[in-house]
């Protein structure tokens, strides 16, 4: 069972990867159109959207048979998987970085899929029950209700919006997120094997913090991709999130319970592999520039030319003639000077 968990999320973390690339591809297209239409016109950026939802329907039910310990990490796939797809998509360059980022996340998939906290728990409406007001959560929750005061009070009073105050909001709420999803997708899977469970309100309960969590989460997510490139957003919010949904898995569904220290040791170091796996399929990725393309003008009589005139990314024309108005300023300058 945990190991279809654990092929669901893979998966669906694939097909999410696929999804951006045929979105961004499709937006490239539009702008290379002489009239580009609005991009929710396109038949190809609405199948990627439809792929984004499969993608992220394989992950919520991935949560409903694997434990979040074990899922959640497998989120590297979605990255790894998107380097490979953009050479094919976006016809970008596969580096030397890429292949071995590749590779250690592979490792660190393998490690956690074997690894990972092998319990049988079937998310029923009573253990939910019984989890939400357990000390453990009550403690948790009261410690992370006082650190996301403290961090959003700097970052609204203060004006601090550092990627570290930013990417920990997101992570704070998304262990709430991690919470209420297994939760839900927990009980769905219940309710369609054994006993229905949709009767509880328990469920209604954790189906509106999930809502309200990932509304949030979005928001200040949103925030640092504004503010700070993708190479460094990528792989911090990684970290963050996968750390803060292992800690949720173990206060409040308690996987870790019982658990040898060898164990617990090598699921760490496969953790670790797949955050230098992210770290090193995202380093200095905006760096890199494909050639432009040149437009060759060839000799016209009465202008200035170059060789080659580069498009102007700052305009919304392809390419733009020298004015020849400041070398002849210049020249009658140094005339006058003489």
């Amino acid at each position: 069972i945990h190991l279809f968990g654990a092929l669901l999320a893979i998966l669906g973390n694939l097909v999410i990867s696929i999804s951006l690339n045929i979105q961004k591809y499709s937006h490239l297209q539009l702008a290379q159109q002489e009239h580009p239409r609005p991009y929710f016109k396109s038949v190809l950026w609405w199948s990627g959207v439809l792929l984004m939802a499969v993608g992220e329907t394989g992950n919520f039910a991935a949560y409903g048979f694997a434990p979040v310990t074990l899922v959640a990490p497998l989120g590297c796939m979605s990255v790894t998987g998107s380097a490979i797809t953009s050479v094919m998509f976006l016809k970008e360059n596969l580096r030397a970085s890429d292949i071995l980022g590749m590779t250690l996340a592979i490792a660190g998939t393998y490690l956690l899929v074997n690894f990972a906290p092998n319990i049988t728990q079937a998310v029923s409406a009573r253990s939910v029950q019984y989890h939400f007001v357990g000390w453990q959560f009550l403690i948790y929750v009261i410690l992370e209700i006082l650190i996301f005061c403290i961090l959003l009070y700097f970052h609204k009073r203060r004006g601090m919006k550092h990627i570290v105050i930013l990417l920990t909001l997101v992570a704070l709420l998304a262990s709430l997120t991690v919470i209420s999803v297994k939760a839900v997708s927990g009980m769905i899977t219940f309710s369609v094997m054994d006993k229905m469970q949709l009767t509880y309100p328990i469920f209604y309960i954790m189906f509106i913090i999930m809502i309200a969590s990932c509304v949030f989460q979005v928001k200040f997510l949103n925030q640092a991709t504004k503010l700070y490139n993708m190479t460094t957003v990528v792989p911090v919010n990684h970290i963050f999130f996968t750390t803060s949904a292992i800690i949720a898995g173990i206060v409040f569904y308690q996987e870790f319970f019982g658990a040898a220290l060898l164990t617990v040791f090598i699921y760490l170091f496969g953790c670790f592999l797949s955050f230098l796996g992210v770290f090193l399929v995202t380093r200095n990725r905006e760096k890199e520039h494909l050639q432009q393309s040149f437009i060759d003008f060839g000799n016209i009589p009465g202008k200035q030319m170059l060789d080659k005139i580069q498009p102007d990314s700052n305009g919304l024309s392809y390419g733009t003639l020298p004015d020849g108005s400041d070398s002849t300023k210049s020249q009658s300058g140094e005339k006058k000077e003489v």
